[in-house]
Formats: structure tokens, sequence, C-alpha cells
């Protein structure tokens, strides 16, 4: 059958669901505990949300519905592939997973500090990277007074370890 003779409703394209943070093929999900807890808190905003959508337009619903669905379809995954990591029980001596850092750049001289999370609860302006972003790869495993070189595009960063707490 032609589709000039379908309904305009019934040509409804398919809701687009943002992706959730990428994290690298056959890698663990790590996640603080904390991490995992705005897991949880997220996924009770969505289904709240999902029981709280307007009744008055049926399609604006169903396309709502089908986008929070999809959301929790991913979130559900990721929670479900979650590894808790307590940076308590971790080396208190060494960066690992969990750990705030406090680094120095050699090169230009400037101080950095950061923790290294998960990939659902990075966030640059919080002072949070994944675990899986380059700078964490290259510090991971390293103790106070340990220096790392580290590449940046064409330019070579040394950088050292000046504390590191969990």
């Amino acid at each position: 059958m032609s589709r000039g003779f379908v309904k305009e409703e019934d040509q409804e394209e398919a809701p687009v669901i943002p992706p959730r943070a990428a994290l690298p093929a056959g890698a663990t999900n790590y996640v603080t505990p904390f991490g995992y807890e705005a897991l949880e808190k997220e996924q009770h905003h969505l289904e709240k949300e999902r029981t709280e959508l307007p009744k008055d337009n049926e399609t604006e619903k169903r396309r709502a519905q089908a986008v929070i669905d999809g959301k929790l379809k991913l979130l559900a995954e990721r929670r479900a592939s979650a590894r808790i990591i307590y940076p308590n029980q971790q080396p208190e001596d060494e960066v690992r997973f969990g750990a705030k850092l406090k680094l120095k750049n050699h090169t230009n001289g400037s101080l950095q500090e950061f923790q290294i999370v998960g990939v659902d609860e990075a966030n640059v302006k919080n002072q949070k990277i994944a675990f899986v972003a380059p700078i964490a790869k290259a510090v991971t495993g390293l103790k106070v007074g340990d220096k790392t070189d580290f590449k940046l595009g064409n330019e070579t960063r040394t950088l050292e370890i000046l504390e590191i707490t969990y």
C-alpha cells in the first residue's frame, strides 16, 4: 500500500534517545557508591516523570513515553553492569579508582585536582574525570612523588603526584 493512504499520525518517526556517557567495549562499568546512588535517583526521576505525562494529547504522550522508556532501558543496562568500587577500600598510597588527586604539571608549573570516577559520574566542572580518560589511565598505579609523561596531542607533560586521598 502506498504511504499516501496512511494517516499522518501513523507516520511518526522514532524518537531520538540521547546516548549515555561512552564506556569502551569490554570495559567494566566501575562506579563509586555515590555514582550508583545517582543512577538510582535518575531511574526514580524518570519513572515519576513517566507517570506524570500529560494525558490531553495522546500523540505527544506516546512520543514522550517512548523517549522515557528508551532512557530507562539504557539506564537499566548501565545499572545492571555496574560494579561498585568503594574508595575507602583502595590502597591509600596508590592512585586507583575513586582517588582524589593533586598533581603538579612540571611542564607549565600548574596544579590540578580531580577525582577518578565512573563514566556516568564524570563532570569536569566538578573536578571528576572518568577512569577511562587518558589522564586517569596515565596516573593509575602511581604513588605520591611518582612522575609520568603524559602525551596530549603533540605536547608531552610531566605530571607528578603530590597527594592522594580517598
